[in-house]
């Protein structure tokens, strides 16, 4: 049995995922707060509503090229993360900088391998944002592998960044199918199996993969980072292995994650997305209406 291949239902379906990732990145956001530290350690929501950062809208740029393209365009991609950058985001400074570039008509292609004195960006942003288009390929694992690698190098030129993609995309893929994973170790599982092996992000995801019957998420998020190095090695790992113990309970997968601190909006995104891109891993009802609406230039039909 396979997914539905229509434009209109990939599209549901990424934007499915894009709700949840949305969720975890505004909701992580609010424990850099230091008031809403004692609330994270009792599992109680912070007051307000909560915005999303520059995670959530640059995957809203993946799903309005994969709608107007039906595959990622890179050009398309770069210019639509460029035209809609906001500036109260918490954009990293060079991708500021570099998408800046961009809108003032500079090359990508020669500005992005220049980041971090030429070796690339090797952070968490392309593996964040790209839940979306695991979803909208979960008919196409392998598709959808191949799709997020392109969509993450007008950003990110570093392999290891480029890899995370892949993983989250393929995580998201594999949820979002029939069914989704029939397993925790499943899901990691077909992950590693879609990755380059000689990686660092390969070689995390195998530790989580054995990692997996561990229930203390700090000490697996020791092992494996968990984004204060904000490296995509430092990032993807853990948030995979947290969204394989916790399949199907979106509310558990994020209290999970984000308790183990680090780069909490970042892992959380992942695992929201992940788990929201299959039926069984929607966000709480409350959550999603206190998360600040997507922007109007998403596109809600093919």
């Amino acid at each position: 049995m396979t997914a539905d291949s229509s434009p209109d239902v990939r599209l549901c379906r990424a934007l499915a995922g894009l709700r949840g990732l949305a969720v975890g990145d505004a909701l992580g956001s609010q424990f850099f707060v230091p008031a809403n530290y004692p609330l994270l350690k009792r599992r109680e929501l912070p007051p307000g509503s909560w915005h999303w950062t520059d995670d959530t809208e640059m995957a809203c740029s993946v799903i309005a090229v994969l709608a107007a393209h039906h595959r990622i365009d890179q050009d398309a991609l770069a210019w639509s993360f460029a035209e809609h950058r906001g500036p109260d985001r918490a954009y990293g400074a060079g991708t500021a900088r570099l998408l800046d570039q961009v809108r003032e008509g500079g090359d990508w292609r020669v500005l992005a391998p220049d980041l971090f004195k030429g070796l690339g960006s090797w952070g968490s942003g392309a593996a964040t944002r790209i839940a979306p288009l695991g979803a909208w390929y979960a008919d196409d694992p392998e598709q959808a592998t191949h799709q997020a690698e392109i969509s993450a190098y007008p950003t990110h030129q570093h392999r290891e960044a480029v890899v995370g993609a892949m993983a989250v995309a393929a995580a998201a893929a594999l949820t979002a199918a029939p069914g989704g994973p029939p397993s925790s170790e499943a899901l990691l599982d077909g992950v590693i199996a879609l990755v380059p092996a000689r990686s660092a992000v390969g070689a995390g995801l195998r530790r989580a993969r054995d990692m997996l019957d561990y229930g203390d998420a700090a000490t697996v998020a020791a092992v494996l980072g968990s984004g204060r190095r904000t490296t995509a090695h430092d990032t993807v790992p853990f948030a995979l292995w947290s969204a394989a113990r916790c399949l199907g309970n979106y509310e558990a997968a994020f209290w999970t994650t984000a308790k183990a601190g680090g780069d909490v909006d970042t892992t959380c995104a992942i695992v929201g997305g992940v788990l929201a891109s299959g039926k069984a891993g929607t966000p709480p009802a409350e959550w999603v209406q206190r998360t600040e609406a997507l922007p109007d230039w998403v596109p809600t039909s093919v």
